[in-house]
């Protein structure tokens, strides 16, 4: 029952008079020029203050690192954050009204009380819903074992009662008793990943005096009811590293530490198994995997790992019975699906072969059921499901309606479901679950994603394309566009990207981007190296001392659009976030005439301060990613693409950076010191502006309202510099 994201806290406010007050006294900080002879408001500037970092023999100046500020209360960091809100909200005054008008096309496409289809497990079925008029969710269960369930189900836990008053709230998992009477659920109310774990007797609704801080969201109940394994963060770093085990009803400080993590390149995390015989513990790096396991009846005993850790292999396992089933990428790049007894390990010659890797086709996840296995395949940039029947019958692909698309397994708790649940989407047709009867092949809809009242996929067409990178790689682009579109009719161009860590930015529905669409945009995501839409080799192919291909496969997707007519070349906006920033930070610095404007999300931009920095929640484990500066070969090529370190003295494009102030992922004084540099040294009159949600972390607010406002920012930003039809 996994429902993962981050929450909302606003220690500190600055009401407007008492800003402004405060701003004037704060020259130190904010340097506010005189305004300029046209009445616009003038940008602020960060004061620069002497430091130095020193690395390799070489000296890098950094005068705006003061702007780190690790407790998020240093007056001069927040006059100068809350400065450059202000003077984006001046900027944008203009389009106020674009940007309500936008919001309310983002907000027509959400159905007000929707709900997620029932899923059972155990002796009840469970939903999240939302109520008309309210931002979060409800989470609620019917006990019934009938074959679906009706009538009104019991709330469970209510995220707008429960964050009343908070400015930030969400629940990150939530877990019942397998005698479905006890609740365990974690929420965060600060936004940056730390979650508190609380305890409900649903008998009497009855919360138990126990909380347990300082943990990750991940829960797993043993066979007594009572016991719980959870995963307590490092203090410092915020890893999940230890995981413990509890008893509801006694104190925290008596808890046991069951496992612990000591190399800080690893995450861990909890769960219970899919058939419910285990409790699965996986620890995680960029490279390698360990999984282990402990009897769900059996909750004192110790861990046993199911293939002990080999550096450099990656696996994912389910445990079904007695036997493990392993995506193992052992000599075999794009994984391969094994079958082995457990207790047999690490022993090759004990592996049972079911589907063999391919070179074309990445086996990216899967779910064992009782009586087949369902596998997630990505080949050039699609998600489809193959299903491998137990049996050893034929394997088939789920049906699928278009040629670009994806096809993702959904909520499928139970391993003895009668059926297979998954998720089909285009960026044309929104996300519709299917029911699949795997004997018949029988699918039953259950839900037909809202896009709004007036919505019409016949409206819309998706183009697939491979165009040229500049060392003759074919990148493929996937387009969104008006039905009957002049493929030479030279459109202006939203194209996103992401490109790392080895997620594929698929083709899914996204509905808030039908507003650019629908005034004559054409969007494009360009599926850059860094991530597998293409299997592994096209995530080696975009990392560490390749990865400027990520950067350089964007800039030419760009252009190659123009180049063919798709894109007006002078109406082009870039777009990414968190490593998708790091994306639109270096295009920024590589190629600024080949976009009019650039959007950075979270953008992560300050590459050798951050990864030199191993107090920096991400920074250990991702050294398999971009590499180690302490290494001079790393650092140098680090060095070379960096973002804020090659700030140059030319014109950019117009730019919005966004961040969260409670960021744990992409620290927000990244992007604010990425800012100063360019206030400072970039030339030409385009516009740079910087929004700083005060309250929020990574992905922004809880609410699934309020997260519409950023996107309606972001699209008038761009419509302000993009004229379209």
């Amino acid at each position: 029952m996994r429902i993962c994201n981050k929450k909302r806290y606003r220690p500190l406010s600055i009401d407007h008079l008492t800003f402004w007050m405060f701003a004037i006294t704060m020259m130190t900080t904010a340097c506010q020029p005189p305004p300029p002879a046209n009445g616009d408001p003038a940008p602020p500037l960060a004061a620069q203050r002497p430091y130095t970092l020193t690395l390799h023999g070489e000296t890098r100046d950094d005068p705006w690192y003061w702007l780190r500020d690790d407790t998020r209360a240093d007056p001069d960091v927040l006059a100068y954050l809350e400065a450059e809100n202000e003077y984006t909200r001046a900027r944008l005054a203009e389009q106020n009204t674009q940007r309500e008008t936008l919001y309310q096309e983002f907000a027509a496409r959400i159905k007000p009380d929707d709900s997620e289809v029932p899923y059972r497990l155990g002796h009840a079925w469970y939903a999240t819903r939302y109520v008309a008029g309210k931002e979060l969710p409800q989470h609620v269960r019917w006990l019934s074992a009938a074959a679906w369930p009706t009538g009104e189900p019991q709330i469970l836990l209510d995220e707008n009662e429960l964050g009343r008053g908070l400015d930030f709230y969400q629940i990150g998992t939530f877990e019942v008793s397998p005698d479905d009477r006890w609740l365990a659920w974690s929420e965060d109310t600060q936004s940056r990943g730390i979650y508190t774990l609380r305890f409900r007797d649903l008998s009497g609704a009855e919360e138990a005096a126990e909380v347990i801080e300082m943990a990750s969201p991940a829960i797993a109940f043993a066979d007594d009811n009572r016991t719980v394994f959870y995963v307590r963060l490092q203090d410092e770093t915020l890893i999940p590293w230890q995981v413990w085990r509890h008893r509801i009803g006694t104190d925290p400080a008596a808890d046991v530490l069951v496992l612990q993590e000591d190399d800080p390149a690893f995450y861990t995390t909890v769960a219970r198994s899919r058939d419910g015989r285990w409790i699965e513990i996986v620890q995680d790096s960029t490279l390698t995997s360990e999984m282990h396991v402990i009897p769900a009846a059996q909750p004192e005993r110790p861990a046993q790992s199911v293939a002990p850790r080999r550096a450099g292999h990656e696996y994912t396992a389910e445990v079904s019975g007695e036997d493990v089933y392993l995506l193992s990428n052992l000599n075999t790049p794009n994984f391969r699906l094994v079958r082995f007894p457990l207790g047999q390990g690490y022993d090759p010659a004990h592996w049972e072969e079911v589907v063999a890797g391919r070179p074309d086709v990445l086996l990216h996840g899967m779910q064992v059921l009782e009586n087949h296995v369902a596998l997630e395949e990505i080949e050039h940039g699609t998600m489809k499901i193959r299903v491998v029947p137990l049996d050893g019958g034929e394997s088939f692909h789920l049906a699928a309606d278009e040629a670009a698309y994806v096809a993702r397994l959904d909520n499928n708790p139970e391993a003895t479901a009668p059926y297979l649940r998954y998720r089909y989407e285009s960026p044309a047709v929104p996300p519709r679950i299917y029911d699949v009867e795997l004997t018949s092949r029988e699918r039953t809809l259950r839900k037909q994603s809202f896009a709004g009242d007036d919505f019409d996929a016949a409206r819309y067409q998706v183009t697939r394309l491979d165009v040229a990178a500049r060392d003759g790689t074919a990148i493929p682009v996937t387009l969104l566009h008006r039905a009957g579109a002049d493929p030479h009719g030279r459109h202006p161009l939203y194209l996103s990207g992401y490109g790392a860590y080895g997620i594929s930015y698929l083709p899914t529905f996204r509905p808030q981007v039908l507003s650019l669409v629908d005034r004559g945009f054409v969007s494009a995501i360009a599926h850059i190296r860094g991530g597998q839409e293409l299997g592994r080799a096209w995530y080696e192919a975009g990392k560490l001392l390749n990865k400027r291909n990520t950067f350089t496969d964007f800039i030419d997707a760009a252009r190659a659009l123009a180049a063919n007519g798709w894109a007006d070349p002078g109406r082009i906006a870039g777009a990414g976030r968190s490593a998708g920033g790091l994306l639109i930070g270096a295009v920024a610095n590589l190629a600024p005439e080949t976009f009019n404007v650039l959007i950075a999300g979270v953008p992560f931009v300050d590459v050798i301060t951050t990864m030199s920095d191993e107090s920096i929640p991400l920074t250990t484990f991702e050294y398999d990613e971009w590499g180690n500066p302490a290494d001079p070969e790393y650092y140098r090529y680090m060095m070379s693409y960096s973002p804020y370190d090659n700030v140059a003295a030319h014109d950019y494009p117009n730019m919005l950076v966004t961040t969260g102030l409670w960021d744990p992922a992409v620290q927000y004084w990244e992007p604010a010191k990425w800012v100063a540099r360019l206030r400072h040294t970039k030339t030409g009159d385009q516009e740079l502006l910087f929004h700083i949600d005060m309250s929020a972390g990574h992905r922004g607010g809880a609410g699934r309202y309020e997260r519409l406002r950023d996107t309606a920012l972001e699209y008038a930003f761009i419509l302000k510099h993009l004229a379209s039809e």
